[in-house]
C-alpha cells in the first residue's frame, strides 16, 4: 500500500468513529458535472434517500461541476480519504485499470436494455477491480448514445483531419487519432472555454454535455452514432464503508439501488429531449452517413479487440456472459 493511501486509510478510519460513537456522519461527495445535469440532480435524490434510510446518520452535501474536486481529481480524493464518497465516469480510469474500460466498447451494446445487460455481465469482475483499488460501487447510472460533434458537415475521415478533438479517456482518444485527429484531455467543465479558445473543435459525448454546455455557440453538426452508452459510478472509500454497521451499509444501498434505477430511467427519457433542443438552438442533428459509420465500425471492431487484450480473461467472461444472455 502506497503512503498516500495509509494516509487514505488513516483518515477514512477517522471518519467512521462518528458512527461508532453515535453520533451523525456528514459527507462531502463531488461530481464532475453541471448542478443542472441528471446525474448531479440524481446524486442529490440520492443523498436525500440516505439521510431517509440511514435515520440521518449519514448526511450526503453534493458539490457539482467539479466545484470541490475537478473530475480527474475525484477518485483519488476518495481513495485517499480526502473525502468518503464521490462520482466519477467509470472508463476514465481505464489507463490504470484497463477493465474499467467495459462501456466503451464500440457498438457492442447501444441500447438502454443491452447496456444494462452488458453491466450485469460486468458487475462481478468490476467490484473486484475496484476492490484492489480501494473502493467500492453503490451505483452506476448510464449516459445517452454517443455521437459526434463538428464545427462542418462531415462524410467520413477525409473531413476530419486535424482537428483538435476533446477526449475524455483512452477509447475516445483511439477513435481521435484512427480518424487523424488530434485527442486533447479536457473535462466536461472545461468544455465550453476550449471550445471558445480553440484548444478543442469536435467531441464526442452524448446530447446531454452538449446541451449542458450550450455547444451551439461553437459548432455546428451533431451526428448521431449511438457508439456506447458510458457510465458514471458513485464509489464510497472501503475502509469508511467498512466502517459503517449493517443497518446503515443497507440503508445507503437500498438508497443506491433506487437512485440506479430512477437515474437510468431519466437517462432514457432525456435522450430524443436532447437532441430536439440542439437543433432547437441551430444545430444540424443527423444520423451519421454510410461512410463515416463504416470507418466507424472497423475502429471499434479494432478497439474492442485492443481491450480484450488488455483486460484479459475477466474481460472476455464479460463479454461471453454477455453474449450468452
Amino acid at each position: 500500500m502506497t503512503y498516500a493511501l495509509k494516509v487514505g486509510v488513516a483518515l477514512a478510519l477517522t471518519a467512521t468513529t462518528a458512527l461508532a460513537d453515535g453520533h451523525a456522519q456528514n459527507w462531502d461527495m463531488p461530481m464532475a458535472y453541471a448542478a443542472t445535469n441528471y446525474h448531479s440532480e440524481q446524486g442529490v435524490l440520492f443523498a436525500e434517500r440516505v439521510a431517509e434510510y440511514t435515520d440521518g446518520a449519514i448526511n450526503i452535501t453534493v458539490h457539482p461541476g467539479g466545484s470541490l474536486f475537478g473530475g480527474g481529481d475525484i477518485k483519488r480524493a476518495i481513495q485517499t480519504g480526502q473525502v468518503p464518497i464521490g462520482e466519477r465516469f467509470m472508463s476514465a480510469h481505464a489507463n490504470e485499470a484497463p477493465l474499467l474500460g467495459w462501456d466503451n466498447l464500440p457498438f457492442i451494446a447501444t441500447s438502454y436494455a443491452d447496456n444494462a445487460k452488458l453491466w450485469e455481465a460486468a458487475r462481478d469482475s468490476v467490484n473486484v477491480q475496484l476492490a484492489d483499488l480501494n473502493l467500492v460501487a453503490l451505483y452506476t447510472c448510464p449516459w445517452p448514445g454517443q455521437g459526434f460533434y463538428f464545427n462542418k458537415e462531415v462524410a467520413s475521415s477525409a473531413d476530419t483531419q486535424g482537428i483538435k478533438f476533446r477526449s475524455y479517456n483512452s477509447a475516445t482518444a483511439t477513435f481521435a487519432e484512427e480518424l487523424g485527429m488530434i485527442p486533447v484531455q479536457i473535462e466536461a467543465a472545461e468544455l465550453s472555454q476550449a471550445l471558445a479558445t480553440g484548444v478543442a473543435s469536435s467531441f464526442i459525448s452524448s446530447g446531454s454535455t452538449g446541451y449542458d454546455r450550450k455547444v451551439w455557440e461553437h459548432l455546428s453538426h451533431y451526428y448521431k452514432v449511438n457508439a456506447w452508452l458510458p457510465r458514471n459510478y458513485v464509489m464510497v472509500n472501503t475502509q469508511v464503508w467498512e466502517g459503517l454497521d449493517a443497518a446503515t451499509q443497507a440503508g445507503i444501498q437500498q438508497a443506491a439501488d433506487e437512485t440506479a434505477a430512477s437515474c437510468a430511467a431519466k437517462s432514457e427519457e432525456l435522450a430524443n429531449f436532447y437532441f430536439d433542443e440542439l437543433a432547437k438552438n441551430g444545430m444540424t442533428v443527423a444520423d451519421a452517413g454510410p461512410d463515416f459509420l463504416a470507418e466507424l465500425e472497423v475502429i471499434g471492431a479494432k478497439m474492442t479487440e485492443e481491450w480484450l487484450a488488455s483486460a484479459g480473461d475477466a474481460g472476455q467472461a464479460i463479454i461471453d456472459a454477455y453474449k450468452a444472455e
